[in-house]
């Protein structure tokens, strides 16, 4: 519970930032990442698994990964995650 409520606290501070800023905003946080630059799901999973996340699904979208999982602590996570480097994409808005 901590968890989602440190996460929509972070996503929350950004988005009037986002609004203020206009449309640019949105399209500077799109991903453009060739295909053949991308870490497989197997990849993702590991690198997720070796930060304590629990990978259940993983699914390939237009700009980064949508990824659902579970922390240490068993709280359910969905998110975004870079398709080149496997880093959380914090406040990505697809």
């Amino acid at each position: 519970m901590r968890t989602k409520l440190l996460l929509s606290a972070i996503l929350l501070s950004a988005a009037p930032a986002a609004v203020l800023a206009g449309d640019d905003a949105f399209a500077a946080n799109r991903l453009n990442v060739p295909k053949d630059k991308w870490l497989s799901p197997t990849q993702i999973t590991e690198k997720l698994d070796q930060k304590g996340y629990k990978v259940s699904e993983i699914e390939a979208d237009d700009g980064p990964y949508e990824v659902e999982m579970t922390d240490k602590n068993g709280v359910r996570i969905e998110a975004h995650v870079h398709p080149e480097t496997g880093e959380l994409l914090l406040g990505y808005d697809d």
